[in-house]
């Protein structure tokens, strides 16, 4: 699940629609989720309604009160028959198909709940079983996600160190955006 709802008001235009690189941001994490492993992938979008190749989108109509309302919108749209949840956020352009992978492996290999770090803190993106969708949906409010299950539940989540393959920067500002960019290459 990619969250891509907000309005970026600290950047002044919605994230989702932010090109680096030469591609959109929504597009880039789609694309990442996809090659570490993620199918079928789930968009959550609020502020930018746009068409989003390779991806099923759902529009987030409390997309204003925060990224919880995206979490709750995102895990009640999940089909049948998925089993875990990997949650991702937009602005989040460093996030590798190769931290995907490493907690899609954790889930293979029996985690339940996991969360990618660096440098040992926790921080997205996050891997999230069925059996605990509830207790994240209820606890997901305002903006935000899945961190308070995360703490309340740290005895079931693994962590899944993601240094040297990724990094959490976001995009707030324009000087995020150019810093990114250049790390990025566009």
């Amino acid at each position: 699940m990619l969250l891509a709802a907000g309005s970026g008001s600290r950047l002044g235009r919605p994230k989702a629609l932010v090109e680096i690189g030469g591609e959109r941001l929504v597009d880039r994490g789609v694309r990442t989720l996809r090659a570490g492993g993620c199918a079928p992938v789930v968009v959550v979008l609020g502020a930018a309604d746009t068409a989003v190749p390779d991806a099923w989108t759902v529009l987030n109509p409390d997309w204003a009160s925060g990224m919880g309302s995206s979490v709750r919108a995102g895990i009640d749209a999940l089909p049948d028959g998925v089993d875990a949840v990997l949650i991702s956020l937009a602005d989040q352009p460093l996030v590798t198909p190769e931290a995907v992978a490493r907690l899609v492996a954790a889930h293979a290999e029996g985690a339940r709940a996991a969360v990618a770090t660096y440098r040992g803190n926790q921080r997205n993106p996050v891997l999230i079983g069925r059996e605990h969708w509830s207790t994240v949906h209820a606890m997901a409010v305002d903006d935000v996600g899945a961190r308070p299950f995360l703490r309340a539940y740290s005895h079931v989540v693994t962590p899944v160190a993601c240094d040297g393959v990724a990094s959490p920067e976001d995009i707030d500002t324009e000087e995020d955006l150019l810093r990114l960019s250049g790390l990025i290459g566009g």
